[in-house]
């Protein structure tokens, strides 16, 4: 892990700097090219806009670790205001859910009631939640939590999960997850992990990505597959080409402000693009991490500040 990724990762649980960015002008405006705006029709706006050029959407409204049940379901109340707006709009999006936004920390059956109730409105209203992955902590935990709901034969088509590339053990979940018949979405990760449990190196994590891509595209069921990397998309394409998996029967995915020229470029070529559009008063955890990602982003956002 470089330097300067360690360093964003750290900044992300500075709880001082978060205050203060997060409820400064500048720090909205820092923020702007990641996140959608802080309010719900903010981000239905740029869906129904990400529409209007070919592009699906995953809608997360911002927020991780809660403190109390009332949080946790004020948060879900937020999910359940889009999954009804979604439909009133005829929007081509769905949801992503972090389950300790739920009160996964508090009380793992209070996440799995709050999951459960997600998932019921959206197969009502022909919806989908992906449950997002967090640190490799809640992995088994969160893992165990999509099965039970994915498992009630209601439910099956209305919920998936995220797969973290970086991790050693994702290999055996993709395998599971392929059995059970899950959709999955899979992401390199973006938390601190030690070698324990991680790949240490980009370029064992950028192998083991497409390892797992091929898994997921051989599968025959519908995955998303989260990368800005051209290299990961080049071989991803090259391997459905070969096995005459045709576009629609997966997705590419990336970040709302992340090569939006890439996006619009694969949309032009035939392929699926969802982007993943954050939206919400607690950005800064999310948008720290997107700067570890990709440190490049940070010359980025400064030349947009001196621009302005």
């Amino acid at each position: 892990m470089s330097v300067l990724r360690s360093a964003f990762i750290a900044l992300s649980q500075n709880r001082l700097l978060r205050r203060f960015l997060e409820r400064s002008r500048f720090g909205n405006k820092l923020s702007s090219r990641f996140i959608a705006g802080m309010e719900i029709e903010d981000a239905l706006r740029v869906a129904e806009s990400l529409n209007n050029q070919g592009i699906q959407v995953t809608l997360d409204s911002l927020g991780e670790s809660v403190t109390s049940a009332d949080e946790a379901h004020r948060a879900a109340f937020v999910y359940h205001q889009l999954l009804d707006a979604i439909a009133a709009r005829k929007l081509d999006a769905n949801i992503s859910v972090k389950l300790t936004q739920m009160g996964l920390s508090l009380d793992p059956a209070l996440a799995e009631q709050i999951a459960t109730s997600l998932a019921e409105h959206a197969h009502a209203t022909g919806n989908f939640v992906r449950i997002d992955m967090e640190d490799s902590s809640l992995t088994e935990v969160t893992l165990d939590i999509v099965r039970r709901l994915h498992a009630r034969p209601e439910l099956g088509d209305s919920i998936g999960i995220v797969i973290q590339a970086y991790l050693y053990r994702s290999q055996k979940d993709v395998e599971e997850l392929i059995a059970d018949r899950i959709r999955v979405r899979l992401c390199k990760g973006a938390y601190k992990e030690s070698a324990e449990v991680a790949f240490p190196r980009k370029v064992d994590v950028d192998t083991n990505y497409v390892r797992l891509s091929c898994l997921l595209l051989d599968s025959g069921i519908y995955h998303g597959l989260a990368t800005h990397d051209e290299a990961m998309i080049a071989a991803v394409r090259s391997f459905a080409a070969q096995h005459g998996i045709p576009p629609s029967r997966f997705e590419f995915q990336m970040l709302y402000g992340v090569r939006r020229d890439l996006q619009r470029k694969l949309v032009a070529e035939g392929f699926n693009v969802r982007v993943y559009v954050p939206f919400g008063r607690e950005w800064y955890p999310y948008f720290m991490r997107r700067l570890a990602e990709r440190p490049a982003n940070v010359l980025f956002i400064a030349k947009n500040l001196l621009r302005a």
